[in-house]
Order: structure tokens, then sequence, then C-alpha cells
């Protein structure tokens, strides 16, 4: 076993216990420790800080994972690693100024129904320059192929954080101010650990100077950083908003939603971290039919297994949701019970285009990136602000889902128009029926009066249904042929 299979295992692995580890932070831990309230003063602060943390990066993570294997000498790569530590002051320091200026108007804008926001705003710049600046040097480690560590530091790491602070306070250790203090000291903790480890992998002559290729860098990351960008609102402004427009528990409840929902991308990341250098790899040598089985193969595996952790999820969304009223003495939690509907539906239609994003990305139609994620995001700030007014923080779910299908629609025409290639096939059709039939006929099901037992009941059923079906079908030759493999080899 090779070093990239090695390490794609463990990456595998970090982001299953990362997982585990979130879900009982917001499932159990947060709610029952901190409350709904200050739940959602925390998850109100981090979704700003991470709708800026693209901005003070500059796209420029990406820039050195693009540009430092197609130069040379070390001279050259010294210098790209330079820049990518120099640049982003050149935006952090006079942002960081005028928040600190015009700290009062945005603690007030921000703290419209929640007043206590206010006095915590600090965290919102103090973890995004922390985690701009820890994506940059993450990406020196991938670049010399070690990507375990800081895997280990983005997804799981984060999660042990705050699963240690939730119980200091827990313990009277600690109050809430204290918890933001020591949440900030963690981020940049972690920013010092993976400073060290990536100049013990690789370590640059620092001197300053502009690379030879500083116009194509500065116009590659312009483009990184406005797709960037659009894609982390996208991502976080339902919470952002969420939190000018509702109180602190309804965003609490929403983002408890989210979280259960999005369980259904875990296959994704995992995928995508040995797909995507394919996709660019087939695309530089032309190979338009090894491409096309890719983008086929790619949807109908992802749309098969998230299709699998959806129906899972959706059908027994009543009992899941008793485990968090027991947990949290708080039945309104149910209030959000649709979010993950409707978010489920947004995650399997980005299953079902499979790799178009790497596709697109990695192509000489690239430039075109920012414009889906910046119209994306455009289109969901306007879509909240009109469907939160109506109908609530539900509103913000729908508006999501809605503009997650539509782009994803847009991408496949454009793929489809640009390469004459498209993802889907017959098992396209049979696995789309399989997750319908197995959602309706096990939604309605109850095994017992117990919620613990007739969950544990329904999931073997449903992995045995799912899976025989999947079997008997061959949805899947790639991941049955693994297992068997895996079976082989023990």
């Amino acid at each position: 076993m090779n070093l990239i299979v090695k390490q794609s295992l463990s990456n595998i692995i970090i982001i299953f216990f990362a997982f585990s580890l979130g879900a009982l932070n917001t499932l159990l831990f947060y709610p029952s420790i901190i409350g709904a309230e200050l739940y959602g003063i925390i998850l109100i602060l981090l979704a700003q800080s991470n709708i800026i943390q693209p901005i003070f990066s500059f796209g420029l993570q990406h820039t050195v994972i693009k540009f430092f294997s197609s130069v040379d000498s070390k001279k050259e790569k010294d210098k790209l690693l330079i820049f990518s530590l120099i640049f982003p002051l050149f935006v952090i320091i006079p942002l960081s100024i005028l928040f600190i200026f015009n700290y009062n108007f945005i603690g007030t804008y921000l703290s419209t129904e929640n007043p206590l926001i206010k006095k915590y705003i600090y965290l919102i710049v103090s973890i995004a320059i922390s985690n701009a600046y820890f994506e940059i040097f993450y990406s020196w480690c991938k670049v010399q192929k070690k990507t375990v560590l800081g895997n280990f530091l983005k997804e799981f790491y984060q999660r042990l954080l705050i699963t240690i602070l939730l119980f200091l306070y827990f313990f009277d250790l600690i109050d809430f101010q204290y918890f933001t203090y020591l949440l900030i000291f963690g981020y940049y903790l972690r920013l010092i650990i993976i400073i060290f480890y990536s100049l013990s992998i690789y370590s640059p002559d620092f001197k300053i100077a502009l690379p030879v290729n500083f116009k194509e860098i500065l116009y590659y990351s312009l483009l990184i950083f406005l797709s960037g960008f659009g894609a982390s609102i996208i991502i976080d402004v339902d919470a952002a908003m969420l939190g000018k427009l509702v109180q602190d528990e309804l965003v609490a409840y929403y983002k408890v939603a989210i979280f259960i929902a999005a369980i259904i991308d875990s296959p994704s990341r995992a995928l995508f971290q040995i797909l995507n250098p394919l996709v660019a790899e087939t695309i530089n040598s032309n190979n338009i039919l090894k491409l096309e089985r890719l983008y086929k193969k790619s949807s109908s595996n992802l749309l098969l297994v998230s299709g699998f952790i959806s129906v899972l999820i959706c059908s027994n969304i009543n009992d899941i949701y008793e485990i968090i009223y027991n947990l949290t003495s708080d039945t309104r939690f149910g209030f959000a019970i649709p979010v993950v509907f409707y978010i489920c539906i947004s995650k399997l239609s980005s299953s079902l285009v499979g790799c178009v994003n790497s596709i697109i990305s990695n192509s000489k139609y690239y430039y075109t990136v920012p414009f889906f994620s910046l119209t994306s995001a455009i289109s969901v700030i306007f879509l909240n602000i009109y469907l939160i007014d109506k109908i609530g923080f539900i509103g913000a779910a729908i508006s999501t889902m809605i503009v997650i299908i539509f782009f994803n629609f847009l991408k496949l025409i454009f793929v489809m128009f640009k390469f004459n290639i498209q993802p889907f096939s017959k098992k396209t059709l049979y696995i789309s029926i399989l997750i319908l039939s197995t959602y309706f006929i096990f939604y309605n099901l109850n095994t017992s009066s117990n919620y613990l037992i007739n969950l544990a009941i329904k999931i073997i059923l449903i992995f045995i249904t799912y899976g025989s079906i999947s079997y008997l079908l061959s949805l899947s030759d790639e991941l049955f042929s693994s297992f068997k493999i895996y079976k082989k080899n023990k």
C-alpha cells in the first residue's frame, strides 16, 4: 500500500471520528451544557468568521497547491511560499483596523435580535485570521504530500477543543467570556502546531521577492478568492443572517438540523481527496472518455452511498429527535425537522452531479467558478431575506435547497455543453428508485414503542434491504469489489 492510499485511509478515519465527536457536541454537549441561546451566539459568530476567512487568505492556499509543482527551482518555490504569507497581511491589517474602529457599529448591527452578541464579536476577526493562515500552512503540507496531521487539526482538533471547553464550562471552571477567550487561544495553538510541522518538512529561504509568474499567481488567487468567498457564504450565511433576523435559540435549532443533514457529505469529503487529482490529470491529458467514466462513476457511487445515509436519517428522523429531546429537555428542537429534509435533498442533488465542480475548476474554464459561486451566494442572500420574512427560519433551508439544485443544474448543463459528457446512466434511475422506495417503506414503520429499540431495528432493516438490493442489481461494482478485496486480505 503506497503513501497516497495510506494517507487517504487515515484521512477517512479521521473524518469519521471528527463527525462522531461533532455529533456529540452538536446534539448533546452544546444544547445541554450551555443552552440554545449561548449555543446560537457561538454559531452566529463562527459563521461570520467563516465568511470573512476567505477574504483574509485571498485564495492563496489553493494558489500554493496549483503553482508549487509548476516551478522547478527551490528559489521560485520559496518565493511562492513567502508570498503566500506576506500578501494576506495587505488584506488582514487594513480590514482589522476598520473592524476595530467600527466595533460598536458592527456589534450594534449584528445584535439587532441578539443584544448579547455585541459583547463577543472580537471572536469573528480573531478566528478568521487564525483560520486563514492555518489553511495556507496546511497547503504547504499538502504539496509535500503530508496531509494526515493537517487533516487531524482541521477536522478533529477543533471539535475536541469545543468538547474540552464545554466540560470546563459545565464544571464551572470557566464562564462564557473565558469560553470565548480559550476558544481563540485553541485556534491559535492549532496554527502554531501546523506552522512548526510545515517548516519541519520544508523550510524555505525567508527572502522577500516576487515570484516570476507573479501576475498569473495574483490573477488565479483573485478568482479562487471570489469563488471561495461565495462558497463560504452559501455554507454559513444562513446562521449569520438568522442571527440578525431571529432569536439565538432558533439558530441553534437550525444548526443542529443542518449538522444532521450534513453527515450526508462525509462520503464526498473522503472521495474528492482522491478524485480531484485524477480529474485534473485526465483533463490535462485530454482523455475525454476516461473523464466521462470518472464523471459517471462519481455520480452513481456518491448517489448510492449518500442516498443510503439520507434514508437512514430521514426514515428515522422522529426517533433521532426523540434522543435530542431527552438529552436537552427541549422539544422545540423539533421545529427544525423540515430543515433536515430540505438540506438532505440539496445534498443528494450535489451527489447526483458527481465531480462536476472538479471538472470545471481543473479545466480551462476555471474562470467561470467565481461566477457560479458568487451568483449562487447572492441568490441565497436575497432568497433568505424574502423567505425568512415570509415563513420564518425554515425559509433559510428552502432557499439553500433551491439555489444548490438550480446551480448544480447549471453546472451540469455547462459541462454537457463544453465537454459533451453527462453523469447519468441506468444506474442513476435504479439508485433514485431505491432511495425513494426505501424511504417510503421505512418512514412510517414502527417496530417498538421504545424509540431507541425502534431506531436500532430500523437501521438494521434498512441496511439489509438497501445493501441487498444494491448488491443484487450491481449498483456499484467499485464499492462491492473493495469489500471483496478487504475480506480477502483479512
